[in-house]
């Protein structure tokens, strides 16, 4: 697959459709690979007219692996994300992202707002501190350490499958046969759990993006799950009203996945927000 080369990294990214149509780039969240935006939902967009991108954010799957010691801030994986762009020659792209996918989304609207269409901001949040933090449970999925998978892969999938029962939507829920896939997949493509912690410090450098998100032009679609525990939807809804004319979208049954039951309901909110840009 090809990468883009800029701000001293390689992004890994594939894309789907004709490139003589409108882009949408589509940024995936905390340590997922852009294989969490499965082939399946690309072609989705891709059926609606579009040509889709989706990529590997620095650190995770096959992009660049930065060092231990190494910082950065969501502001560089947003300029990584429009580096992917000027690989391609697109001037301008819709923006879709997850979670702290919708975190770099939205620095690329407020940041670099001649390169974005539209914007689509997914089970995200503004960074503004006063809001409902993540239950302890759903928290640990973030901090607790995977069993070594050289060591023991039976034990690093139940690890994998349990986490995903943690945050995801209970009224769209996988089987653990796709669970347990899904996780042997990511751990044979890329496993970089040092990445992981360098891409939680860079949220925490980056905090508050609200005042940012005030400036926002781009015509916005902020969807969010009413059953999310990681990024409560209290987040989703403070985005919607930090930027100007977003259209909030709340799924009752929803957490914090993409289940395939769920696929025409995150290509409805992109699409939507892309004409509004028409």
């Amino acid at each position: 697959m090809p990468r883009s080369k800029a701000n001293g990294v390689e992004i890994e990214y594939e894309t789907f459709g004709d490139p003589a149509n409108e882009t949408i780039l589509l940024i995936n969240g905390l340590g997922s690979q852009m294989t969490r935006w499965p082939v399946a939902f690309c072609e989705k967009l891709v059926a609606q007219g579009y040509h889709v991108v989706r990529m590997d954010n620095r650190d995770v799957g096959l992009s660049t692996w930065l060092k231990d010691g190494d910082a950065y801030r969501v502001e560089d994986m947003a300029a990584d994300a429009v580096g992917v762009l000027d690989a391609l020659g697109v001037e301008a792209a819709h923006v879709a992202g997850v979670s702290m996918g919708g975190m770099i989304s939205q620095l690329v609207a407020a940041d670099h707002p001649r390169r974005v269409r539209s914007l689509t901001s997914i089970m995200s949040t503004s960074g503004d501190p006063s809001l409902p933090q993540a239950t302890p449970e759903a928290f640990a999925v973030l901090t607790a350490r995977a069993p070594d998978p050289t060591a023991d892969l039976e034990a690093f999938v139940a690890h994998g499958v349990k986490n995903a029962r943690v945050i995801g939507s209970p009224a769209y829920p996988w089987t653990d046969a796709e669970l347990r896939e899904r996780t042997i997949a990511e751990q044979a493509r890329a496993y970089n759990p040092a990445g992981v912690a360098r891409q939680m410090a860079a949220v925490r450098a980056t905090g508050d993006r609200t005042p940012r998100l005030k400036g926002i032009t781009a015509p916005t679609v902020v969807l969010h799950g009413a059953d999310d525990p990681l990024i409560p939807v209290s987040g989703g809804e403070h985005t919607a009203a930090s930027i100007p004319g977003a259209e909030l979208r709340i799924v009752p049954g929803m957490g914090h996945d993409l289940p395939p039951a769920l696929y025409d309901t995150f290509v409805d909110a992109i699409t939507a927000a892309a004409k509004r840009a028409a």
